[in-house]
């Protein structure tokens, strides 16, 4: 395993970033959050057109780039970096959950409306109650009919697709879970736009009512590709967040060198330098977690529970404390609406339960490394 990225991720990276940041400037942020999709789908359209981005880590034989996670792992840093308006990180999950659980036929047929961006995608997978496990899905597959509830899904009441996990009735923990593709517009499908803090990731509540639903895979075995499938979710959202992190850093850091107070930059009083110290040291830990988990998933860890847990639990933690010293290290314009700090801050507070917060995962990783 290489612990460093090569010239060209370096250089993918670079470009990614340029224009990401002619793309998603905070007024284009700000536009977009206060819609009630969230995004423009001609914009989402031509950003996949002239990158390919939805593609990077699907296989070149179902019409994407054919990259691992390590290079995904690079777009959603950036794409956390900045605040991106886009159906990315939903149709990601959908498509990683297709190559876990679908036939080779299904994703032939799924994957590349997914890699070209003509089609959004989301999982469904978090129940009304919060929960993550297995053992937790309530949600019944009868049949090729399914009855139940999802909350908390990202963009579901835009996607055009959804992957959701059932159980077959009467089964328990693991037993007994499929993977599902539903049509957005299936009938019997009620879609409801949840009402968050963060309002440039928008999460939905889905009910379904004998809605009918396409099988991937086999019937009840989809128990390892869930497991497997929340590990690599979980790994993602760890790389957008040391993103969004180190953009808190960078800019609270440019601000302060640039205040003056007392005849001098604010950026010498030592109470700034120690939280300047602080925010670069928690987050340059939660990149190594991030970086080291997602290469772990392309090298086939057997670590891997542990290691994504580990990710999740230091990016959330360093995010949500970065973004504390920066709105202090702006002052009294750090808490208002007008400066930016806020939309960050939000992200951050939202990721660090998304999913999962810090204590869980740590109680995760402790369960893992004890067998």
């Amino acid at each position: 395993m290489r612990f460093s990225f090569s010239a060209e991720q370096e250089e993918f990276r670079a470009t990614l970033r340029r224009a990401l940041e002619a793309r998603s400037p905070t007024k284009e942020v700000r536009r977009l959050m206060a819609t009630d999709d969230g995004f423009e789908r001609d914009g989402w359209e031509r950003l996949n057109q002239e990158l390919g981005l939805t593609g990077i880590h699907i296989p070149e034989a179902y019409g994407g780039q054919g990259f691992g996670f390590g290079e995904l792992g690079i777009v959603l840093e950036e794409m956390g970096r900045s605040l991106l308006c886009a159906p990315f990180f939903s149709t990601t999950l959908a498509a990683t959950a297709i190559l876990n659980a679908g036939t080779e036929e299904q994703k032939k047929a799924l994957l590349p409306g997914l890699a070209d961006g003509s089609v959004t995608a989301t999982l469904a997978f978090q129940e009304e109650n919060g929960s993550l496990d297995a053992a937790g899905i309530a949600m019944t597959a009868t049949g090729n009919k399914l009855d139940g509830a999802k909350s908390f899904v990202l963009d579901g009441h835009t996607a055009d697709l959804i992957v959701v996990v059932a159980r077959k009735p009467g089964t328990k923990g693991s037993d007994g879970l499929s993977f599902f593709a539903v049509a957005g517009n299936a009938p019997g499908l009620t879609r409801r736009r949840l009402k968050t803090m963060d309002e440039t990731r928008k999460l939905a509540h889905l009910a379904f009512k004998g809605v009918a639903a396409q099988p991937l895979g086999a019937e009840g075995q989809g128990g390892a590709a869930f497991t497997k499938t929340l590990q690599q979710a979980i790994v993602c959202l760890a790389n957008e967040m040391v993103g969004g992190a180190d953009r808190l850093r960078e800019d609270a850091l440019e601000y302060v060198k640039m205040r003056m107070q007392f005849g001098r930059s604010i950026a010498s009083f030592q109470t700034t330098k120690n939280k300047a110290a602080d925010m670069l040291v928690d987050v340059e830990l939660a990149k190594s977690a991030a970086y080291y988990a997602a290469a772990a998933l392309d090298e086939g860890d057997d670590d891997m529970p542990a290691l994504a847990s580990l990710a999740k639990a230091q990016a959330s933690e360093a995010y949500l404390q970065t973004a504390i010293h920066a709105v202090q290290m702006h002052g009294g314009i750090g808490f208002t609406w007008d400066n930016d700090t806020h939309l960050w801050f939000k992200r951050a507070k939202s990721s660090e339960i998304l999913f999962g917060d810090a204590n869980e995962h740590r109680e995760k990783m402790i369960q893992a490394w004890a067998g």
